[in-house]
């Protein structure tokens, strides 16, 4: 008989490739450590970056734009992320690679306007009258159909609302009752309800109920304190792109908040100028009014040299608008013709006249004592054991290949080393799996010896 031990899904993530990266590792003065928050090395670019940050979070940012360049395995995807990082949630952060912009369904400057306007936040504050507690009791009141027939219809329905400082019973309109069965609201859970609208937010299970369930698959939140009627400022974090989506296919009212809780259409459409501009009027007029206020966040491009002249000169335009946001790209590519064109060559494959808007940081070759601390963090994050000697033999296939080969020799080895019936990665496991398995440089070679053998 096997018994076992069913675990919480709630945190388990897959391992990706930056999993590790929680910030760029910076000191109290901005100062970068040799390794902190994930990354090694790279101190100049990191040091760059930090001052970024800080740039972006003191909103003197906007509308300027970032290269990361560098070979290839080198960190740029990784300083962007970290990026992310220390900005934190609340800040928009849209990644994109070059080759998104060739979709079938839109225009390639729909693609960018759409990420651009992702990468814009509005933050809503608007003082509500609302009722909030934990639901006691969930009651609807049923009565004839007035249309006649055996069926009856909901005339109202009773809710019990509790706090830290009292309870309330109300007794609200049939329409609101159809929102909280949408919002799947049972008794036990913490909500709100807006007196004007009658809009429903369910907040989450009363932590009270915490330990009702061995997988908790839910979110917990505690008991509200205060009156169940209060006014409570609500605070909210939208993107201008939500806007134009919920505005494609209006179906409430006209107010900005409205717009948040509209249906996403399944299949991409393009949003037009006209649209467009007229959202920029509301928003203007609810940030002069003081509800609201812009947040710019961060669109990041990577493999930048995968855009055409078109897209380029599109970005000329987008980059100079009274709202844009910092615009961040990274490429690995040195002096390459400019996609779109056949004899243009420029620096990253970027035009010379966008080049000179652009900050750049470079980012440098990793040496091997910094590839066997990467490996080491890699290995932490993995969760796999390795012996000196595999470490300092990994380290140096990462310096005669690339990082990115030597970091995906770990789990295979660590494989190999499982069937051995060792717990621990060997320098025999990563030689072995190296025999097994190629890197680039050496399958270029076996292709050039046997290249007869091949089909043209």
């Amino acid at each position: 008989m096997k018994i076992e031990e069913v675990k919480s899904t709630v945190r388990t993530q897959r391992i990706a490739a930056h999993s590790h990266i929680k910030g760029l590792g910076l000191d109290g003065n901005g100062v970068p450590l040799q390794m902190g928050a994930g990354l090694v090395g790279q101190q100049a670019a990191r040091e760059a970056a930090g001052i970024v940050v800080d740039l972006i979070k003191s909103k003197k940012m906007a509308g300027r734009a970032l290269l990361l360049a560098g070979p290839p395995g080198t960190g740029k995807t990784a300083i962007a992320l970290a990026i992310a990082q220390e900005l934190g949630n609340k800040v928009p952060f849209c990644p994109m690679v070059g080759s998104e912009v060739f979709s079938s369904e839109i225009k390639k400057t729909e693609v960018l306007m759409e990420n651009f306007r992702r990468s814009i936040g509005l933050r809503i504050r608007e003082t509500k009258e609302v009722y909030e507690g934990e639901v006691t009791e969930l009651t609807p009141v049923e009565t004839e159909n007035p249309m006649g027939g055996y069926g009856k219809t909901i005339s109202n329905v009773i809710i019990g609302l509790k706090t830290a400082k009292g309870t309330k019973q109300l007794k609200l309109d049939p329409s609101i009752y159809e929102s909280l069965q949408k919002e799947k609201v049972e008794v036990g859970d913490v909500i709100y309800i807006e007196a004007n609208s009658g809009a429903v937010k369910r907040q989450g299970r009363s932590d009270t109920f915490a330990t009702e369930f061995d997988l908790e698959t839910e979110e917990y939140v505690p008991l509200p304190k205060g009156d169940v009627h209060k006014k409570k400022e609500v605070i909210q974090d939208v993107t201008l792109h939500d806007l134009d989506a919920a505005n494609a296919r209006p179906q409430g009212g006209q107010d900005v908040l409205s717009m948040m809780g509209q249906l996403m259409k399944p299949k991409k459409t393009e949003i037009t100028d006209k649209l467009r501009m007229e959202i920029n009027k509301v928003v203007n007029k609810y940030i002069d009014q003081g509800i609201a206020e812009l947040v710019p966040g961060v669109l990041f491009i990577d493999e930048v040299h995968m855009l055409d002249l078109e897209t380029f000169t599109y970005l000329h335009k987008s980059l100079e608008s009274a709202i844009a946001p910092i615009v961040i790209f990274a490429t690995n590519r040195g002096r390459c013709i400019i996609r779109g064109t056949d004899d243009i060559a420029s620096p990253h494959g970027i035009p010379l006249d966008l080049l000179d808007r652009l900050l750049i940081i470079r980012t440098l070759p990793y040496s091997v004592s910094e590839i066997e601390q990467i490996i080491k963090l890699r290995a932490q994050t993995e969760g796999l054991q390795l012996e000196e000697t595999a470490i300092s033999a990994l380290s140096e296939i990462g310096s005669a290949t690339t990082l990115r080969y030597a970091v995906q020799l770990l789990t295979p080895a660590f494989q190999t080393s499982k069937v051995n019936g060792r717990t621990q990665i060997t320098k025999e496991d990563v030689n072995d799996i190296n025999g097994l398995f190629l890197d680039a440089k050496r399958s270029a070679k076996h292709l050039s010896a046997k290249d007869n053998k091949y089909m043209m």
